[in-house]
């Protein structure tokens, strides 16, 4: 299909928005427990994470619900994981560490994986599903 003007279009992704059962339980995780810096466009109804060409998005779930139109009564796994790439298995270790420390829930203890690199996972108190990696090809952002 030849849509045209849409040929112009890069690829891309440019906001991760997470729908969220605790607004301030979440952002305190996220800033207070990860360490992640709050960026000033967030207010009282959502919170903004700034990470390199990504931005993350704290939204309570019923009002992202409500934006997209859907209901927002749905749980179990979302076919999705975020991944937060470190350069050392040590990395991997320590940042697993912070977020169970944090209130984060260990799923998956660091191990090498099947793809030749070394991960584990954590899901945050809404269960989303975080991976923790390193690998050769893999490039941290920071």
């Amino acid at each position: 299909m030849n849509l045209g003007v849409m040929e112009s279009f890069e690829a891309g992704l440019s906001l991760i928005s997470l729908g969220v059962s605790d607004l301030t339980r979440s952002r305190e995780f996220y800033t207070n427990g990860l360490g992640f810096t709050e960026a000033p466009e967030s207010n009282q109804h959502i919170a903004f994470y700034r990470m390199q060409s990504v931005c993350l998005a704290l939204y309570p779930a019923s009002e992202l619900a409500a934006d997209i139109g859907i209901n927002a009564e749905g749980s179990g796994f979302r076919r999705f994981t975020l991944s937060h790439n470190v350069s050392s298995e040590h990395e991997v270790e320590v940042l697993l560490r912070l977020a169970v420390a944090a209130g984060a829930q260990l799923v998956k203890p660091a191990n090498e994986t099947n793809w030749g690199g070394y991960a584990g996972y954590f899901s945050d108190p809404d269960g989303f599903f975080w991976e923790v990696a390193t690998g050769s090809f893999l490039d941290p952002v920071r």
